[in-house]
């Protein structure tokens, strides 16, 4: 998973890296009135990580923006959930290297499994056909408590950021995953990514 660490430029220089993502149990309590901080910033526009490049071609939901099913907050929690449950539970995670003979390679779990952004792209196209709003269902790059390259999914809740993680059951306000958050994809326009050069 170390595997694909990459740079990209800002102002002063470098940084970015990616690879892992998500899961869910439980939240950690936020209060529902989100404030500013419960979300994650984007910095600057920034170059998509080397394995995202081909992303909304090989898969158009992935940069989709369009809402589809109108629903409440509490209803979208509970599918988040229960995607996130499901897969975790029925997904191994096998590196790109093992799978593909390569170091990156973005793409949905095959049989065998897959690694985190694998991970990450699954739930974000079930969460999809489950109606959730595409544009709150962010794939963002961190380096991870270790500081290793990892990709995590953001969902984007009226109650601020919380990360699907597949090392972890437990979804998590992104300021309490002491994760080291790089890039995301732009909320407003998925196919762009933004640097958010920021620790949780």
């Amino acid at each position: 998973m170390n595997s694909f660490v990459e740079q990209a430029f800002t102002a002063t220089g470098k940084v970015l890296g990616v690879c892992a993502i998500l899961a869910a149990v439980s939240v950690v309590g936020k209060s529902v009135e989100a404030s500013e901080g419960d979300f994650i910033r984007s910095v600057a526009s920034t170059p998509p990580p080397a394995g995202a490049r081909q992303l909304c071609r090989q898969y158009s939901w992935a940069c989709s923006s369009t809402a589809s099913v109108a629903m409440t907050s509490q209803q979208e929690l509970q599918i988040v959930k229960r995607v996130n449950r499901k897969i975790n539970r029925t997904t191994r995670e096998v590196t790109d290297q093992s799978q593909y003979r390569t170091v990156e390679r973005w793409a949905l779990p095959t049989r065998r499994g897959g690694d985190c952004e694998d991970f990450a792209l699954l739930k974000k196209r079930d969460l999809i056909r489950a109606g959730i709003d595409p544009s709150k269902l962010l794939i963002a790059t961190v380096l991870d408590t270790r500081r290793n390259a990892h990709a995590v999914l953001v969902y984007r809740s009226a109650a601020g950021d919380l990360v699907l993680d597949n090392l972890t059951n437990t979804i998590k306000p992104w300021s309490d995953t002491r994760y080291l958050f790089l890039r995301m994809q732009d909320p407003r326009q998925p196919e762009n990514w933004v640097a958010v050069y920021r620790r949780s």
